[in-house]
């Protein structure tokens, strides 16, 4: 049994959006939809991170304070793959998952009915999206995986750890184009995965503690 997890080194983030890029891409994500999504944030508590936190910040390079005593910090949100999901009790058709062999939380978009109880019951805002009618998209052609997820309207999507690159020995598509080298993945059980020698002796941060969830990301300051 595997416990994947991720850390992300916010002092190694500048907001490129590389992996909300490449994450848009492997995944042939619709128009309007995205898994991965670099917040701005004007100080550097991110820990009740919510609407109240980033208003009036949240799009690319929005710098806080006054010149010139101005700040700029980078936050990156996705699914946080929880130990304890609070999507997982809340779906009524069994559509919301947890994988027990890799703790990776999935939609199965076959018993998705879009209710959005899931995005109601997640306490982070914006890493889950109803896809309310047919998906449209920028090109006219597939790109990415060629087993990226399938997009249908009337259910819900979010970030799945690029579980059909983990299967085949892979990494997330979100690292794999990160200029800064600022993301770690492995699995967090495992003393000598990259994860968890990243975490090991680095303060860090984790999104709504207070929630009971046991996020799975790890945010090192």
């Amino acid at each position: 049994m595997t416990r994947y997890g991720m850390a992300i080194d916010l002092n190694r983030c500048f907001g490129c959006q590389a992996c909300a890029a490449a994450c848009k891409v492997a995944n042939n994500l619709p128009a309007e939809l995205s898994y991965n999504v670099v917040y701005t944030k004007t100080d550097r508590d991110f820990s009740t991170f919510g609407t109240a936190v980033v208003k009036g910040a949240v799009a690319n390079d929005n710098a806080g304070g006054t010149y010139p005593d101005c700040t700029l910090s980078y936050l990156p949100v996705q699914c946080q793959h929880c130990d304890n999901p609070a999507c997982l009790d809340v779906c009524p058709t069994g559509a919301t998952q947890k994988d027990e062999e890799t703790g990776i939380v999935t939609v199965d978009d076959e018993l998705c009915i879009g209710c959005e109880s899931c995005i109601q019951a997640c306490p982070y805002e914006g890493v889950r999206t109803l896809i309310k009618g047919q998906p449209e998209y920028y090109l006219d052609v597939v790109v990415g995986e060629a087993d990226a997820p399938a997009h249908k309207g009337g259910t819900v999507e979010k970030c799945t750890f690029c579980k059909n690159l983990i299967d085949r020995g892979e990494v997330p598509a979100c690292m794999q184009l990160c200029p800064g080298r600022a993301r770690f993945w492995g699995d967090l059980d495992d003393p000598e995965s990259d994860v968890s020698k990243a975490i090991e002796g680095r303060e860090f941060i984790q999104l709504h503690e207070e929630a009971g969830t046991a996020p799975k990301v790890y945010y090192l300051q």
